[in-house]
């Protein structure tokens, strides 16, 4: 409920820019809606780093956060469609690398939840793995346009490191030895 809460806020004053209008408040639009849908995405990438640093985990919250970024993501590019026309899409490398990623969550997105786990099993993780491709591309589309990227790449590059099975072992091993300790 609370990620649900925080990813829609920020709607709330979007809205009133869609009433008043205008071609300044439609480019607003757009490159605030880019910048929530990197930082969800950003955000559900760091849950599995944080388990394995903290060893708290919770499917629902990732599940909610991966819908929320979904949807960022699509409402940037519906209004990206909206300011820019559709076949824009395909004039530069950084909107078609923006655009593979926005395809790449729809299938993320209509699976993000327990029914689709219990009837896809081992497939919808596999599935889901694609999110890794969704990042990167994004984060393409966004150093391209020269945009704040660093600080996302820093906090994915240091999340998948983190992953890394020597490194991730080191860490869970550590943690639980406190906890058998305590």
């Amino acid at each position: 409920m609370i990620i649900t809460i925080l990813a829609i806020l920020p709607m709330i004053p979007l809205l009133n820019m869609v009433l008043e209008g205008g071609k300044e408040n439609l480019d607003m639009l757009y490159h605030i809606s880019g910048e929530f849908a990197i930082r969800w995405m950003t955000a559900v990438l760091t849950c599995t780093p944080f388990f394995i640093l903290f060893g708290i985990n919770n499917l629902f919250v990732r599940q909610a956060m991966g819908i929320a970024t979904a949807v960022w993501s699509f409402l940037h590019f519906i209004i990206f469609i909206v300011a820019e026309g559709f076949m824009e899409t395909f004039t530069q490398v950084n909107y078609i690398a923006g655009f593979i990623a926005v395809l790449i969550l729809i299938p993320l997105f209509f699976t993000s939840n327990r029914k689709s786990m219990k009837r896809l099993k081992v497939k919808w993780k596999k599935l889901q793995s694609f999110a890794y491709a969704a990042i990167f591309l994004s984060l393409l589309h966004v150093a391209i346009l020269e945009k704040t990227w660093l600080i996302y790449a820093i906090i994915v590059g240091v999340g998948f490191i983190i992953r890394l099975p020597i490194i991730k072992d080191q860490f869970i091993s550590r943690r639980q030895n406190r906890k058998s300790t305590n």
